[in-house]
C-alpha cells in the first residue's frame, strides 16, 4: 500500500530502424580581403561651437544652479541652527526647573 509505484518501460512496437550515421563534414570560410576605406581629414574647427545665444543660456543656466543649490544649503543650516537654538533653550528651562526643585527642599 505505502510502495510506490514504478512505472515500467513501454517496449517499441513495430520495426525499429537504427539512428543513421552522420559523418562530419569541414567548412572552409573565405574571407575577402576589405578594400582601403578613405581617411576622413582632420576636421580644422573644433566640433562643438558655442553661438554667443547658445554661451549666454549654458552661463545662466549654471547660475541658476548655482543658487538653487546655494539657497538649499542655507535653509538646511537655518533650520539646523533653529533646532540647536530650541534644544539649548529647552535645556536651560530644564535645568532651571530642576535647580527650583532642588532649592525648595
Amino acid at each position: 500500500m505505502f510502495r510506490p509505484k514504478i512505472p515500467t518501460m513501454p517496449q517499441p512496437t513495430g520495426i525499429v530502424t537504427p539512428p543513421a550515421v552522420i559523418e562530419p563534414t569541414t567548412v572552409v570560410q573565405h574571407t575577402p580581403t576589405p578594400a582601403p576605406m578613405p581617411v576622413a581629414p582632420a576636421p580644422t574647427r573644433p566640433m562643438v561651437q558655442l553661438t554667443p545665444g547658445a554661451l549666454l543660456a549654458v552661463i545662466g543656466g549654471g547660475t541658476a544652479a548655482v543658487l538653487v543649490v546655494g539657497a538649499v544649503l542655507v535653509s538646511m543650516l537655518l533650520a539646523v541652527a533653529i533646532t540647536a537654538a530650541s534644544v539649548a533653550v529647552c535645556a536651560l528651562v530644564a535645568r532651571s526647573l530642576i535647580t527650583a526643585e532642588t532649592k525648595r527642599r
